[in-house]
């Protein structure tokens, strides 16, 4: 009896034994096995996932949008070619106005008092010539009854020519002093509108001033020049007599149109641009002179260009990348060249493929064969 007593405490030590041991056994399979989970976890979270996509094949007829500058066909700053006091103006800002006419006029005290003594000299040496001339004539005569020398006569003959001189100058300075006094009254060069008005009446002009600002301006607003600077690589492809869009601020609804007239033929240094001019017309006198505009170029393409998002550009030492993923979901860097900016997305000539998959935002930090998770499209 007692030896089967001792036979079952045996077992059941045993037993116990054993399911302490599959305990043991099993909570260290467990915990292993939850370690290798958490270390595939976390090195799966360190794998950027990343949104990839197709670049965008372009149109065959392609735009380039360019900010312009609105300037009057024909503009006149008008100056005062005489000192004096503004004694009226005929016309303000905004009239219309006709060739010649009368816009202003300026009042001369000084330039009249040098008129008056210019026409004094000029009396003066009217009355000396015909004394001269009489002297040189009765001369002459007397050179007949040989009262006197041939040398006589030769003085009072040159006198007689100088006097006549004298009177010609003084005739030149009444004309000169006349011309000044027609530009006492100041008139329209052309046809057009008043743009500005910088003189009020009884303003001192002091025509002498070299900081002297313009007393009217004119502009021929009938027809409008439009300037842009066209970036180096697309100036062959702006032909003079093609058609151009544009739109202006105040205006946004309406889509202007313009005529590419000339262009500068030189690359600005500065700015690897060129300054090209375009004709626009104005007769509705919808358009302001020095305004803002948004000019858009059709640009012919003669291969198809691919587009990326500008996000997915990198540039570092290595120059201007973008990021792809290979069919292994590693990342391959492909070097680019950039045809136009667009803002939002980038038009590239080479480098790429259409077929490949390009990172739009890739991480900071990402390099040639880095393993990355590719999102699923929405």
């Amino acid at each position: 009896m007692q030896s089967n007593y001792r036979r079952v405490i045996r077992i059941g030590a045993i037993v116990f034994a054993l399911i302490a041991i599959a305990t043991v056994v099993i909570g260290i399979t467990s915990r292993a096995n939850q370690f290798d989970n958490v270390k595939d976890w976390t090195a799966q979270q360190a794998i950027p996932t990343v949104s990839v996509g197709l670049p965008n094949v372009t149109s065959e007829m392609a735009t380039m949008t360019l900010p312009g500058r609105l300037e009057a066909y024909a503009r006149a700053p008008i100056y005062a070619r005489v000192s004096g006091y503004l004694k009226s103006w005929k016309v303000d800002i905004g009239s219309a106005v006709k060739a010649g006419q009368l816009l202003g006029e300026i009042e001369t005290p000084d330039l009249d008092q040098e008129l008056l003594q210019a026409r004094a000299d000029l009396a003066s040496a009217q009355a000396n010539l015909s004394l001269a001339e009489t002297t040189a004539n009765r001369w002459k005569d007397m050179l007949t009854t040989q009262a006197i020398s041939k040398q006589e006569v030769d003085e009072r003959v040159g006198d007689f020519l100088s006097k006549q001189a004298i009177v010609k100058a003084q005739e030149a300075n009444v004309n000169r002093i006349l011309a000044l006094k027609g530009f006492t009254k100041i008139v329209a060069p052309f046809d057009g509108s008043v743009t500005a008005r910088n003189v009020d009446t009884g303003a001192y002009i002091n025509a002498g001033n070299s900081n002297a600002v313009p007393l009217f301006e004119i502009s021929d607003t009938r027809k409008l020049r439009l300037y842009v600077n066209v970036p180096q690589n697309y100036v062959s492809s702006i032909k003079v007599g093609t058609q151009a869009k544009f739109t202006v601020p105040e205006h946004q609804d309406n889509m202007y149109s313009a005529t590419i007239n000339s262009s500068s033929g030189a690359i600005n240094i500065a700015s690897g641009t060129t300054l090209v001019q375009l004709l626009v017309n104005n007769a509705a006198q919808e358009l302001l002179p020095g305004g803002y505009a948004s000019v858009i170029l059709d640009l012919p393409n003669h291969s198809a260009l691919l587009s990326v998002p500008a996000s997915a550009l990198i540039f570092d030492q290595a120059g201007l990348r973008v990021a792809t993923v290979g069919q292994d979901n590693k990342v391959i860097l492909k070097i680019i060249t950039i045809a136009r900016d667009l803002g939002k997305t980038i038009e590239v000539n080479s480098g790429i493929e259409a077929t490949e998959r390009v990172i739009e935002n890739p991480p900071d930090g990402i390099s040639e064969g880095d393993l990355v998770n590719v999102a699923k499209p929405l």
